[in-house]
């Protein structure tokens, strides 16, 4: 069968266990919170081993039985498949070693050069992300949705949730370049569009971004798109500029103009600790691309309907012909090359 070795977990939770028992736990709030994450961490990394193991198990019955009888059952191919997504899905989390590669994060898509083609170009990226959530039963919230003028989306921001989220859609930063036959065009032209698409962690209790009240410009608008039929009656939406670093946010999700003050805040503060990082590693202008014209030549992924069909990822290499696929949601490949392109690359510095 498959072995793990959790033991060596299962103490380190027992350990935590103890001090959070202590009478004196709550006394650092902030420490409490850090040591209760870890053990949900932890007991999160043994529940998806022992699924990998229970699955392991369930899989090799099922092909004893295939050999016996000389048939591969159709609930034979459901159960390998569902091994395979499973072994995908550690080899994925094998290569991500990051301090924030195991938070959630915060997905934003801009439209670039290119007008109507471009906004819609960025909902079909926006509908993608919403369908990979969907597809790995990762929860997700939409922080902001503004409609296009007359199509797609001018911009849209979704939190994400789930296990190791920011790690693995580091593949996706950067900008989308599409190439088909426009829509939009009556004499049936092929057109050329951007999205810009940025990944920030959302942050937590053990990191603290400080804001001053001084550097934040706040406007309140009427919200539109989709949120319901009482979108358009208060001017509820609330965009926030941060005036230093020229970073814009905003949120327009909950009735309250309070509520959506804060979420744009919790946003504002992913994107500066994200600035942080980029600092950080000395790669502002690489991976900052906010600092990038969202057009022609900074792309990381080109999606061509025509002349022909593919998709293929400018750093690693990685393409594929069945646009529809991914489009539908199913980039996990797109994230696994780019994880060991990245890993290759970072071992040959």
């Amino acid at each position: 069968g498959v072995i793990f070795d959790t033991d060596t977990l299962k103490e380190k939770v027992s350990n935590l266990q103890i001090k959070a028992t202590s009478d004196t736990f709550w006394n650092d709030r902030r420490q409490a919170n850090l040591i209760l994450k870890k053990i949900k961490k932890i007991n999160d990394i043994i529940d998806f081993y022992n699924l990998i193991s229970n699955q392991y198990e369930l899989t090799n019955l099922y092909l004893n039985e295939n050999i016996e009888n000389n048939n591969v059952s159709h609930d034979s191919i459901i159960e390998i498949k569902k091994f395979i997504k499973l072994v995908n899905d550690l080899e994925i989390q094998t290569l991500l070693s990051n301090k924030d590669d195991d938070k959630n994060a915060i997905l934003t898509i801009h439209p670039g050069a290119g007008g109507k083609d471009s906004q819609d170009w960025a909902f079909m990226l926006y509908r993608m992300y919403v369908k990979w959530a969907e597809l790995n039963k990762y929860k997700y919230t939409i922080l902001s949705y503004t409609e296009g003028d007359e199509t797609g989306i001018k911009e849209a921001s979704i939190e994400i949730d789930g296990s190791y989220i920011f790690g693995k859609l580091q593949s996706e930063r950067g900008i989308h370049r599409l190439v088909r036959i426009s829509p939009f065009d009556s004499n049936g032209k092929r057109h050329t569009s951007f999205a810009a698409v940025y990944i920030d962690p959302l942050i937590d209790d053990d990191i603290s971004i400080e804001i001053n009240e001084s550097d934040l410009k706040i406007d309140t608008y009427r919200a539109s798109g989709a949120g319901g039929q009482h979108v358009n009656k208060t001017d509820s939406a609330v965009r926030i500029t941060h005036i230093p670093s020229n970073i814009i946010v905003q949120c327009q999700n909950q009735r309250s103009q309070l509520k959506n003050k804060n979420t744009a805040i919790k946003i504002l503060k992913s994107r500066l600790y994200q600035l942080k990082l980029d600092e950080r590693l000395n790669k502002k202008n690489e991976l900052n691309s906010e600092k990038k014209e969202i057009a022609w030549g900074s792309q990381i992924r080109s999606y061509v309907f025509h002349p022909y069909n593919l998709i293929k990822d400018h750093r690693t290499k990685y393409e594929t012909s069945n646009i529809q696929k991914v489009l539908d949601g199913n980039i996990d490949e797109y994230i696994k090359e780019y994880l060991l392109f990245n890993m290759e690359k970072n071992n040959v510095k």
